[in-house]
């Protein structure tokens, strides 16, 4: 192959891949340095301990996604949340296997069906959780919250995030689900 040949194409191969990088930003994927990902549909996960000042020690955890082929439905959220509350070395915790998953803006309410326990109350039961992911000091709620412990919680809902996690310990990201509706 000739010297003309070969810069033609190589320069054809980076217009191609330049190209196909401009197409991948037009179509609203995200990335950087040159990747192409899909943003998926929304998200929670992170980290924190609730504030008590009697000095409980109460975690919650989650990695749950809802991936972008599923944005229509968001009970086809998958991942796992935990939670634990321990006390002068009694209480308990829970994992629980997503059901649903719904956010908007900062703000997520996700819904699972506890797999692990040692706490006999939560045993197979769906619990809801509600995250606001304030970027300072985050909140949260859950649906056993009040008098009712024998509670058939439906998927998608909880409480209103009513309880302050500790200072320095919030890190909840909450991607915000962005539906998209049918145009006349």
């Amino acid at each position: 192959m000739n010297r003309r040949t070969k810069i033609v194409a190589v320069a054809a191969a980076v217009l191609l891949t330049l190209g196909a990088g401009g197409v991948a930003v037009a179509s609203g994927g995200e990335g950087g340095h040159g990747t192409h990902t899909v943003r998926e549909a929304a998200a929670l996960t992170g980290t924190a301990k609730l504030y008590r000042p009697a000095g409980d020690d109460i975690t919650f955890g989650f990695d749950v996604h809802l991936a972008a082929e599923d944005n229509e439905d968001p009970q086809a959220a998958t991942g796992t949340f935990r939670f634990s509350h321990y006390k002068d070395g009694k209480g308990g915790y829970a994992v629980a296997k997503v059901d649903c998953l719904t956010t908007g803006g900062k703000v997520a309410v996700v819904t699972g069906v506890v797999t692990e326990t040692d706490v006999d109350a939560f045993r197979n039961k769906r619990v809801g959780i509600s995250v606001h992911d304030d970027g300072e000091r985050d909140r949260l709620g859950y649906s056993w919250v009040g008098r009712e412990t024998d509670l058939e919680v439906p998927p998608c809902l909880s409480s209103a995030p009513f309880e302050k996690v500790r200072a320095g310990t919030g890190d909840f990201k909450v991607l915000p689900w962005q539906v998209e509706y049918p145009t006349e």
